[in-house]
């Protein structure tokens, strides 16, 4: 793998891992069409994920402070979102340690990717045509008050974002869209869900660097363009996802999801008609 190689698989990471079309999904494609498949790949296309982490935590700074003070002062709606974010990673947490082999050795290839890809998108369309019909409408937020919005997170709504995060599991399905739809369907404004999920991805993508690097970091470090590979990578992860975050918060709470979902729909039947030819 050249520094180009991973500057373009950080980029691409950067780029999807907040967009509701699955960043492990792309870079697996990516992978694939650079001639990358092997286990070192496959733990740079997760451990990359630490810049975008990284990113969140510079984005919501002050949120994060917030709520690191709160706790401190044992404050109740920080406890209550602190609490909220260990229901909703607890799930996938558990379900992830449990099947982590099956998904890498099953699920990490075009053809499992550009099926998850139709379904979520498929049903991620569904899901925002039929709240825009009811008239809960992407932009209809009530106010734009950031600890107003997430303290409608309860620990039952947490609990069902991280019910449908487990399904963000299968690469090609999305973490942000699974949790994001998850919240919006348990009742949250969009607002919410997307400033959730985000916050939510910190210990989830977190967790998943940490256990993949214990894993197969050996083996990424040891290889000759390794070190190399992981801190471009690193780099361009964080760069493009700081500037993405922002930008998507901005598009979603106007357009919704349903145009990602079209997209999805027609990347997953592309990827599946060249994987027949």
């Amino acid at each position: 793998m050249t520094w180009l190689d991973a500057l373009l698989l950080g980029a691409l990471e950067g780029l999807t891992e907040f967009l509701p079309v699955s960043s492990t999904g792309h870079l697996i494609l990516l992978g694939a069409w650079l001639g990358h498949d092997d286990d070192v790949q496959k733990t740079l296309d997760v451990v990359i994920q630490l810049g975008a982490v990284v990113a969140v935590v510079a984005y919501y700074r002050e949120r994060l402070s917030t709520l690191a003070r709160g706790c401190l002062r044992r404050d109740p709606a920080s406890l209550r979102l602190l609490a909220a974010l260990g229901v909703a990673f607890t799930p996938a947490a558990l379900v992830g340690l449990a099947l982590h082999g099956f998904i890498k050795e099953r699920l990490f290839g075009p053809g499992p990717v550009g099926l998850a890809l139709i379904v979520g998108g498929v049903v991620m369309t569904g899901v925002d045509t039929w709240r825009r019909r009811k008239g809960e409408e992407a932009g209809n937020e009530a106010g734009n008050d950031d600890d107003a919005a997430l303290a409608s997170v309860t620990l039952g709504r947490a609990a069902v974002i991280g019910l449908f995060q487990c399904f963000s599991l299968w690469p090609g399905a999305s973490r942000s869209m699974t949790t994001i739809m998850g919240g919006q369907l348990a009742g949250l404004r969009t607002k919410a869900a997307a400033d959730f999920s985000f916050l939510l991805a910190i210990p989830t993508l977190g967790a998943a660097t940490v256990y993949d690097l214990a894993k197969g970091g050996a083996a990424l470090l040891a290889s000759p363009s390794g070190p190399t590979s992981l801190v471009v990578g690193l780099a361009a992860s964080f760069v493009v996802a700081w500037l993405v975050i922002a930008a998507f918060l901005r598009y979603l709470t106007r357009f919704g999801l349903a145009p990602f979902g079209v997209y999805r729909i027609a990347l997953g039947a592309l990827v599946l008609l060249l994987g027949r030819g």
